[in-house]
């Protein structure tokens, strides 16, 4: 299973949003480098949600329900759909990751303005440990 970084702004798409939905298709995305890791993910992989803009903190984690497919708003480009796993016991913000050595390489400090990114298990398994959660 891979692991991903997903970003939403939270006047746009909240973690409050995907939980009161229980599912949504995540579109819109319109960056190459993004839309390559959209095509790579898995059902089954797991995503952390980042709420970006003035809050800049992982929130929750979200699983991939429905691997890359059209976006329906522009057949050109792909969406996924997800699912929330769990909320984040503590919000794990960006100021705190970059200030976490074993997270320096992490793409979303390398590439800040990716919307979509990787993310590796040893990363993934820190977040979760910062977050006050059990990987």
């Amino acid at each position: 299973m891979a692991h991903w970084l997903m970003k939403s702004e939270p006047g746009t798409y909240s973690w409050a949003d995907l939980v009161r939905d229980g599912a949504t298709e995540w579109d819109g995305v319109r960056n190459p480098s993004a839309r390559l890791h959209l095509k790579a993910m898995k059902s089954g992989d797991e995503a952390f949600f980042y709420h970006s803009g003035d809050e800049r903190s992982v929130i929750g984690v979200m699983q991939v329900a429905r691997e890359a497919a059209a976006d329906p708003k522009d057949p050109n480009w792909v969406s996924v759909a997800v699912e929330p796993v769990r909320a984040m016991p503590a919000p794990v913000s960006l100021k705190t990751i970059k200030a976490t050595e074993e997270l320096a390489k992490m793409e979303l400090i390398r590439q800040s303005r990716l919307s979509v990114s990787p993310v590796r298990e040893a990363e993934w398994k820190k977040i979760i440990k910062l977050g006050g959660g059990t990987s």
